[in-house]
Protein backbone atom coordinates (compact mmCIF):
# COMPACT_ATOMS: atom_id res chain seq x y z
CA UNK A 1 0.00 0.00 0.00
CA UNK A 2 1.45 3.52 -1.08
CA UNK A 3 0.47 7.17 0.64
CA UNK A 4 -0.84 7.00 4.00
CA UNK A 5 -2.20 3.69 6.17
CA UNK A 6 -5.22 2.99 6.68
CA UNK A 7 -4.98 4.09 10.23
CA UNK A 8 -3.81 7.62 9.21
CA UNK A 9 -6.79 7.85 6.74
CA UNK A 10 -9.30 7.43 9.25
CA UNK A 11 -7.41 8.90 12.74
CA UNK A 12 -7.32 5.10 13.62
CA UNK A 13 -11.48 4.80 13.74
CA UNK A 14 -11.92 1.43 11.82
CA UNK A 15 -15.85 1.04 12.16
CA UNK A 16 -15.08 -2.92 11.38
CA UNK A 17 -14.36 -3.84 15.02
CA UNK A 18 -17.31 -3.73 16.39
CA UNK A 19 -18.77 -5.86 13.52
CA UNK A 20 -16.10 -8.44 14.06
CA UNK A 21 -18.11 -10.88 16.30
CA UNK A 22 -21.68 -11.82 16.76
CA UNK A 23 -21.66 -10.34 20.46
CA UNK A 24 -20.29 -7.28 19.92
CA UNK A 25 -23.24 -7.07 17.21
CA UNK A 26 -25.56 -7.84 18.70
CA UNK A 27 -24.13 -5.57 22.05
CA UNK A 28 -24.57 -2.51 20.27
CA UNK A 29 -27.17 -3.01 17.71
CA UNK A 30 -29.89 -0.15 17.77
CA UNK A 31 -32.62 -1.46 17.13
CA UNK A 32 -34.48 -5.15 17.24
CA UNK A 33 -37.52 -6.30 16.21
CA UNK A 34 -39.64 -8.64 18.97
CA UNK A 35 -42.96 -10.25 18.66
CA UNK A 36 -44.39 -7.54 21.01
CA UNK A 37 -44.16 -5.59 17.23
CA UNK A 38 -46.29 -7.42 15.44
CA UNK A 39 -50.09 -7.11 14.78
CA UNK A 40 -51.32 -9.93 12.27
CA UNK A 41 -54.58 -8.73 9.59
CA UNK A 42 -56.74 -11.80 9.22
CA UNK A 43 -59.23 -11.53 6.34
CA UNK A 44 -63.20 -13.33 7.25
CA UNK A 45 -65.70 -14.69 5.04
CA UNK A 46 -69.22 -15.91 6.64
CA UNK A 47 -70.08 -19.76 7.40
CA UNK A 48 -68.53 -21.72 9.90
CA UNK A 49 -65.19 -24.05 9.47
CA UNK A 50 -64.28 -22.88 6.14
CA UNK A 51 -61.21 -21.28 4.60
CA UNK A 52 -60.42 -19.89 1.41
CA UNK A 53 -57.00 -19.35 -0.35
CA UNK A 54 -56.04 -15.91 -1.35
CA UNK A 55 -54.22 -16.74 -4.75
CA UNK A 56 -52.26 -13.08 -4.73
CA UNK A 57 -50.98 -13.63 -1.39
CA UNK A 58 -49.57 -17.16 -0.88
CA UNK A 59 -50.15 -18.48 2.26
CA UNK A 60 -53.04 -15.52 3.32
CA UNK A 61 -56.42 -17.21 3.22
CA UNK A 62 -60.32 -16.23 4.60
CA UNK A 63 -61.25 -17.53 7.41
CA UNK A 64 -64.73 -18.09 8.89
CA UNK A 65 -64.93 -16.20 12.35
CA UNK A 66 -64.54 -19.65 14.38
CA UNK A 67 -61.41 -20.14 12.65
CA UNK A 68 -60.18 -16.49 12.98
CA UNK A 69 -60.91 -17.67 16.87
CA UNK A 70 -58.31 -20.05 16.33
CA UNK A 71 -56.15 -17.81 14.67
CA UNK A 72 -56.06 -15.81 17.30
CA UNK A 73 -55.63 -18.55 19.93
CA UNK A 74 -52.40 -19.41 17.88
CA UNK A 75 -51.42 -15.90 17.84
CA UNK A 76 -52.01 -15.49 21.50
CA UNK A 77 -49.43 -18.63 22.07
CA UNK A 78 -46.91 -16.96 20.10
CA UNK A 79 -47.35 -13.89 21.82
CA UNK A 80 -48.48 -11.77 18.89
CA UNK A 81 -50.38 -9.23 21.11
CA UNK A 82 -52.84 -7.87 18.57
CA UNK A 83 -54.67 -9.15 15.23
CA UNK A 84 -56.86 -6.85 13.07
CA UNK A 85 -59.95 -7.94 10.95
CA UNK A 86 -60.84 -7.23 7.59
CA UNK A 87 -64.24 -8.90 6.27
CA UNK A 88 -65.26 -10.07 2.48
CA UNK A 89 -68.88 -9.53 2.61
CA UNK A 90 -71.14 -11.33 1.15
CA UNK A 91 -72.26 -9.17 -2.57
CA UNK A 92 -75.82 -9.36 -1.63
CA UNK A 93 -75.32 -7.62 0.92
CA UNK A 94 -73.09 -4.66 -0.40
CA UNK A 95 -75.06 -1.41 -1.73
CA UNK A 96 -74.39 2.23 -2.52
CA UNK A 97 -73.97 3.11 1.04
CA UNK A 98 -72.44 0.08 2.93
CA UNK A 99 -74.97 -0.12 5.33
CA UNK A 100 -74.57 -3.62 6.45
CA UNK A 101 -71.86 -1.68 8.42
CA UNK A 102 -74.37 -0.84 10.68
CA UNK A 103 -75.82 -4.42 11.60
CA UNK A 104 -74.70 -5.22 14.88
CA UNK A 105 -74.32 -8.77 13.84
CA UNK A 106 -72.56 -8.53 10.40
CA UNK A 107 -69.24 -10.45 9.68
CA UNK A 108 -66.65 -7.89 11.07
CA UNK A 109 -68.77 -7.78 14.68
CA UNK A 110 -69.07 -11.92 14.95
CA UNK A 111 -65.91 -12.48 14.43
CA UNK A 112 -64.47 -10.13 17.36
CA UNK A 113 -67.51 -11.68 19.53
CA UNK A 114 -65.84 -15.13 18.59
CA UNK A 115 -62.25 -14.13 19.13
CA UNK A 116 -63.06 -12.23 22.27
CA UNK A 117 -65.40 -15.46 23.29
CA UNK A 118 -62.16 -17.64 22.83
CA UNK A 119 -58.78 -15.43 23.61
CA UNK A 120 -60.26 -12.55 25.86
CA UNK A 121 -56.85 -11.16 26.34
CA UNK A 122 -55.81 -10.44 23.07
CA UNK A 123 -56.14 -7.37 21.36
CA UNK A 124 -59.21 -7.18 18.26
CA UNK A 125 -58.44 -3.95 16.10
CA UNK A 126 -61.34 -3.51 13.64
CA UNK A 127 -61.55 -0.83 10.55
CA UNK A 128 -64.79 1.02 9.73
CA UNK A 129 -64.11 1.63 6.22
CA UNK A 130 -66.84 0.54 4.34
CA UNK A 131 -65.41 -0.30 1.13
CA UNK A 132 -65.98 -4.40 1.69
CA UNK A 133 -69.47 -3.18 2.32
CA UNK A 134 -70.25 -1.30 -0.81
CA UNK A 135 -71.34 -2.49 -3.92
CA UNK A 136 -68.81 0.15 -5.73
CA UNK A 137 -65.70 -0.67 -3.32
CA UNK A 138 -64.94 2.74 -2.03
CA UNK A 139 -64.59 3.49 1.49
CA UNK A 140 -67.42 5.87 1.55
CA UNK A 141 -70.89 6.47 0.75
CA UNK A 142 -71.21 7.14 -3.22
CA UNK A 143 -73.92 10.14 -4.44
CA UNK A 144 -73.79 11.27 -7.88
CA UNK A 145 -70.72 9.92 -8.72
CA UNK A 146 -69.29 12.00 -5.89
CA UNK A 147 -67.87 10.14 -2.20
CA UNK A 148 -69.92 12.63 0.51
CA UNK A 149 -67.93 12.83 3.16
CA UNK A 150 -70.11 14.20 6.02
CA UNK A 151 -72.76 11.45 5.74
CA UNK A 152 -69.83 9.15 5.59
CA UNK A 153 -68.37 10.43 8.86
CA UNK A 154 -71.84 9.74 10.68
CA UNK A 155 -72.30 6.44 9.38
CA UNK A 156 -68.73 5.17 10.75
CA UNK A 157 -69.54 6.67 13.96
CA UNK A 158 -72.12 4.54 14.11
CA UNK A 159 -70.50 1.45 12.95
CA UNK A 160 -67.82 2.41 15.61
CA UNK A 161 -69.86 1.91 18.40
CA UNK A 162 -71.27 -1.44 17.45
CA UNK A 163 -67.56 -2.71 16.52
CA UNK A 164 -66.80 -1.17 20.55
CA UNK A 165 -69.87 -3.13 21.27
CA UNK A 166 -68.76 -6.44 19.81
CA UNK A 167 -66.01 -6.42 21.65
CA UNK A 168 -63.25 -4.41 19.45
CA UNK A 169 -60.45 -2.72 21.86
CA UNK A 170 -58.85 -0.39 19.16
CA UNK A 171 -60.97 1.20 16.11
CA UNK A 172 -58.76 1.94 13.33
CA UNK A 173 -60.68 3.44 10.51
CA UNK A 174 -58.94 3.85 7.38
CA UNK A 175 -61.25 5.65 5.09
CA UNK A 176 -59.47 8.74 5.11
CA UNK A 177 -62.48 11.25 5.42
CA UNK A 178 -62.18 14.75 6.74
CA UNK A 179 -63.42 14.54 10.68
CA UNK A 180 -63.35 11.31 11.24
CA UNK A 181 -61.69 10.53 14.05
CA UNK A 182 -63.72 13.60 16.33
CA UNK A 183 -66.52 12.53 15.35
CA UNK A 184 -65.87 8.60 16.14
CA UNK A 185 -64.22 9.77 19.39
CA UNK A 186 -66.98 11.75 20.39
CA UNK A 187 -69.24 8.81 19.42
CA UNK A 188 -67.79 6.04 21.31
CA UNK A 189 -67.64 8.16 24.34
CA UNK A 190 -71.20 9.20 24.31
CA UNK A 191 -71.86 5.11 24.47
CA UNK A 192 -69.86 4.98 26.95
CA UNK A 193 -66.63 3.21 25.24
CA UNK A 194 -63.84 6.16 26.60
CA UNK A 195 -61.72 3.15 26.97
CA UNK A 196 -61.76 1.87 23.04
CA UNK A 197 -58.87 3.29 21.27
CA UNK A 198 -58.45 4.70 18.16
CA UNK A 199 -55.47 3.87 15.79
CA UNK A 200 -56.11 6.35 12.67
CA UNK A 201 -54.95 5.31 9.49
CA UNK A 202 -53.44 9.35 9.34
CA UNK A 203 -51.43 8.72 6.26
CA UNK A 204 -53.02 6.21 3.76
CA UNK A 205 -51.30 6.97 0.78
CA UNK A 206 -53.21 6.64 -2.76
CA UNK A 207 -50.41 3.52 -3.81
CA UNK A 208 -50.48 0.50 -5.88
CA UNK A 209 -49.23 -1.62 -3.36
CA UNK A 210 -52.90 -2.61 -2.25
CA UNK A 211 -54.02 -5.07 -4.80
CA UNK A 212 -54.01 -8.40 -3.52
CA UNK A 213 -55.93 -6.60 -0.36
CA UNK A 214 -59.00 -5.88 -2.98
CA UNK A 215 -59.19 -9.63 -4.04
CA UNK A 216 -58.93 -10.52 -0.47
CA UNK A 217 -61.84 -8.75 0.81
CA UNK A 218 -63.49 -8.96 -2.93
CA UNK A 219 -63.70 -5.51 -4.31
CA UNK A 220 -61.24 -5.73 -7.51
CA UNK A 221 -63.99 -6.26 -9.90
CA UNK A 222 -66.14 -3.67 -8.33
CA UNK A 223 -64.48 -0.72 -7.68
CA UNK A 224 -65.40 2.42 -9.76
CA UNK A 225 -62.74 4.98 -10.59
CA UNK A 226 -59.94 5.32 -8.09
CA UNK A 227 -59.77 6.44 -4.19
CA UNK A 228 -57.44 9.63 -5.40
CA UNK A 229 -60.02 12.28 -4.08
CA UNK A 230 -59.51 11.00 -0.57
CA UNK A 231 -56.28 9.00 0.14
CA UNK A 232 -52.97 11.41 -0.10
CA UNK A 233 -50.88 11.33 -2.84
CA UNK A 234 -48.15 9.48 -2.99
CA UNK A 235 -45.51 12.42 -4.36
CA UNK A 236 -46.38 15.00 -1.05
CA UNK A 237 -45.41 14.08 2.77
CA UNK A 238 -46.05 17.98 4.09
CA UNK A 239 -49.96 17.07 3.60
CA UNK A 240 -49.21 13.90 5.71
CA UNK A 241 -47.82 15.81 8.46
CA UNK A 242 -50.65 18.31 8.53
CA UNK A 243 -53.36 15.64 7.58
CA UNK A 244 -52.08 13.60 10.87
CA UNK A 245 -51.66 16.59 13.02
CA UNK A 246 -55.84 16.72 12.54
CA UNK A 247 -56.11 13.55 13.55
CA UNK A 248 -54.16 13.80 16.50
CA UNK A 249 -56.51 17.18 17.78
CA UNK A 250 -59.20 15.14 17.37
CA UNK A 251 -58.47 12.54 19.55
CA UNK A 252 -56.32 9.73 17.91
CA UNK A 253 -54.38 7.25 20.81
CA UNK A 254 -51.72 6.44 17.67
CA UNK A 255 -50.62 7.11 13.78
CA UNK A 256 -50.67 4.28 11.30
CA UNK A 257 -49.05 4.69 7.67
CA UNK A 258 -49.74 2.95 4.93
CA UNK A 259 -48.27 1.60 2.94
CA UNK A 260 -44.88 1.08 4.94
CA UNK A 261 -41.78 0.14 3.07
CA UNK A 262 -42.32 2.85 0.44
CA UNK A 263 -43.13 5.44 3.02
CA UNK A 264 -40.52 5.24 5.67
CA UNK A 265 -39.93 8.97 5.44
CA UNK A 266 -43.63 9.43 6.43
CA UNK A 267 -43.25 6.93 9.65
CA UNK A 268 -40.05 9.04 10.48
CA UNK A 269 -41.62 12.22 10.31
CA UNK A 270 -44.39 11.75 11.73
CA UNK A 271 -42.59 9.86 15.00
CA UNK A 272 -40.19 12.72 14.80
CA UNK A 273 -43.07 15.29 14.84
CA UNK A 274 -45.67 13.79 17.54
CA UNK A 275 -43.71 11.46 19.71
CA UNK A 276 -46.94 9.08 19.69
CA UNK A 277 -47.43 5.42 19.10
CA UNK A 278 -46.65 4.77 15.31
CA UNK A 279 -47.87 2.12 13.00
CA UNK A 280 -47.22 1.03 10.05
CA UNK A 281 -49.48 -1.37 7.59
CA UNK A 282 -46.44 -3.78 5.63
CA UNK A 283 -49.77 -4.17 3.16
CA UNK A 284 -50.43 -6.97 0.60
CA UNK A 285 -48.39 -5.96 -2.66
CA UNK A 286 -44.71 -5.57 0.02
CA UNK A 287 -46.65 -9.20 1.52
CA UNK A 288 -46.94 -10.65 -2.15
CA UNK A 289 -43.95 -9.25 -3.69
CA UNK A 290 -41.57 -10.82 -0.99
CA UNK A 291 -44.14 -13.97 -1.14
CA UNK A 292 -43.50 -14.88 -4.70
CA UNK A 293 -39.77 -13.51 -5.40
CA UNK A 294 -39.05 -16.12 -2.52
CA UNK A 295 -40.90 -18.91 -4.37
CA UNK A 296 -39.23 -18.34 -7.50
CA UNK A 297 -35.86 -18.63 -6.01
CA UNK A 298 -35.07 -14.54 -6.59
CA UNK A 299 -34.21 -14.45 -2.89
CA UNK A 300 -33.94 -15.65 0.65
CA UNK A 301 -37.67 -14.98 1.71
CA UNK A 302 -37.22 -15.43 5.46
CA UNK A 303 -34.15 -13.00 5.43
CA UNK A 304 -36.48 -10.49 3.53
CA UNK A 305 -38.86 -10.67 5.32
CA UNK A 306 -37.08 -9.69 8.56
CA UNK A 307 -34.88 -7.23 6.95
CA UNK A 308 -38.14 -5.53 5.93
CA UNK A 309 -39.92 -6.08 9.04
CA UNK A 310 -36.79 -4.44 10.75
CA UNK A 311 -36.87 -1.44 8.43
CA UNK A 312 -40.00 -0.41 9.42
CA UNK A 313 -38.91 -0.57 13.31
CA UNK A 314 -35.53 1.80 12.36
CA UNK A 315 -38.36 4.15 10.79
CA UNK A 316 -39.84 4.76 14.37
CA UNK A 317 -42.60 2.15 14.49
CA UNK A 318 -43.94 0.99 17.55
CA UNK A 319 -45.93 -1.61 16.13
CA UNK A 320 -46.16 -3.32 12.53
CA UNK A 321 -49.33 -4.89 10.83
CA UNK A 322 -48.38 -7.44 8.58
CA UNK A 323 -49.16 -10.80 6.85
CA UNK A 324 -45.94 -11.58 7.66
CA UNK A 325 -46.97 -11.80 11.77
CA UNK A 326 -47.15 -15.50 12.23
CA UNK A 327 -43.96 -16.51 10.46
CA UNK A 328 -42.28 -14.04 12.13
CA UNK A 329 -43.14 -14.86 15.70
CA UNK A 330 -42.20 -18.46 15.10
CA UNK A 331 -38.58 -17.08 13.66
CA UNK A 332 -37.88 -14.66 16.50
CA UNK A 333 -39.46 -17.33 19.22
CA UNK A 334 -36.79 -19.43 18.38
CA UNK A 335 -33.63 -19.40 20.73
Amino acid sequence: MTGRTVDEITGGRRMRRNRRFDWTRRLVRENTLSVDDLIWPIFLIPGENRSEDIKAMPGVERVTPDLAAKKAEQAAELGIPAIATFPNIDIALRDDTGSNVLAPDNLINEATRAIKKAVPEIGVITDVALDPFTSHGHDGILRDGVIVNDETVAQLAAAAVLQAEAGADIIAPSDMMDGRIGAIRDALNEAGFSDVGIMSYATKYASGFYGPYREAIGTQDLLKGDKRSYYIDPANSDEAVRDAALDVEEGADMLMVKPGLPYLDIVWRLKETFGMPTFAYQVSGEYSMIKAAAQNGWLDGERAMMESLLALKRAGCDGILTYFALEAAKLLRQP
